[in-house]
């Protein structure tokens, strides 16, 4: 049996990577730990609180953290836990230094102490490709495991922090870390903060839906579980210390992601209404997952046009999560 430690499990992508590992190995003593912060809810884990341990908790709080690893035996982390969104960042961007930076360094100072230098216990940080910058509108470009860090936002800054410490953990301590880069996840459970349950959430109620400039920035857009299924490979499969970019093959304008969502709903795109652009707005994510494929054998599994109409569907069949 494996005690697995899994941070910030209590938002978007934490909370479906818990409920398909808690189905996929069922033996696994799966611990979570959340603050419960706007963006964690405990509803996201309902269908599986009977199969897993919940903590409330900071993971600044070192004291906590070392009774977690010692009282569960702890012998893997999954760190989703992170302060994610941008605009946020840019008004308070201290809180995201603190949490995204330094909550990493006390997971993985915590984990070198009491695992021992040299372990082959397993740590997994989940971080983002925005640490990379952004790309031009040359298609032929994209972002890979060797592209140079140069983050734009105090978000991206914070997220590019936390990846050099864990990288260091693995060089200097020799620790067995991996470090993935995702594209946009979408998919259910999503905090209505983000653009496709933001843009659902306003149609339904035929408010104006705000679009950044003039929506022409691209993301490349990966199903959360697509997303699931590779940091579980990452975690059971992968060399210490390799670092895993992780993307759809879904390359769609903010405006174009946006007319869908409306069409599908059957609404005008008269609720549309362009705003001021965002500071230091990244015109262009996208990532080639190579690296992963050849090593791990993982691949994007759906097609963005299947996975979107069933992200809208969940989100109209669960309209509580938008409120």
């Amino acid at each position: 049996m494996k005690n697995i430690l899994v941070t910030g499990a209590a938002g978007f992508i934490g909370s479906n990577f818990v409920q398909y590992f808690v189905k996929k190995y069922p033996d696994y003593n799966i611990v979570v730990l959340d603050k419960l912060t706007y963006a964690g809810n405990l509803e996201n884990l309902a269908p599986v609180k009977d199969k897993i341990k919940f903590i409330k908790g900071d993971i600044c709080d070192r004291e906590l953290v070392e009774k977690i690893f010692k009282e569960e035996d702890i012998n893997g982390v999954v760190h989703f836990a992170a302060e994610s969104h941008v605009d946020n960042s840019i008004k308070t961007p201290f809180i995201f230094t603190e949490t995204n930076v330094l909550g990493t360094h006390v997971l993985l100072d915590t984990a070198k102490n009491i695992w021992g230098e040299g372990s082959e216990n397993k740590f997994v940080h989940i971080s983002t490709d925005e640490v990379f910058g952004t790309l031009g509108n040359n298609k032929d470009e994209f972002f890979h495991e060797a592209r140079p860090i140069a983050p734009n936002s105090p978000y991206s800054a914070s997220k590019a922090g936390s990846d050099c410490v864990a990288r260091a953990y693995f060089e200097t301590f020799k620790m067995n870390v991996n470090i993935t880069n995702c594209s946009n996840n979408y998919g259910p459970y999503q905090h209505k903060e983000k653009l496709i349950p933001n843009t659902i959430k306003l149609a339904l109620e035929d408010k104006k839906v705000p679009v950044y400039g003039t929506g022409e920035n691209i993301r490349d857009w990966l199903y959360v579980l697509d997303h699931c299924k590779a940091i579980d490979n990452v975690f059971h499969n992968a060399k210490a210390g390799e670092r895993y970019c992780i993307g759809g093959h879904n390359e769609m304008k903010n405006i174009d992601i946006v007319k869908l969502v409306l069409k599908h709903l059957g609404k005008s795109e008269d609720l549309i209404e362009f705003v001021t652009d965002r500071k230091g707005h990244d015109l262009r994510y996208a990532i080639d997952p190579t690296k992963i494929g050849q090593d791990l054998g993982w691949k994007p599994e759906t097609k963005f046009e299947d996975g979107i109409i069933k992200t809208i569907d969940w989100y109209l069949e669960h309209r509580e999560w938008l409120n």
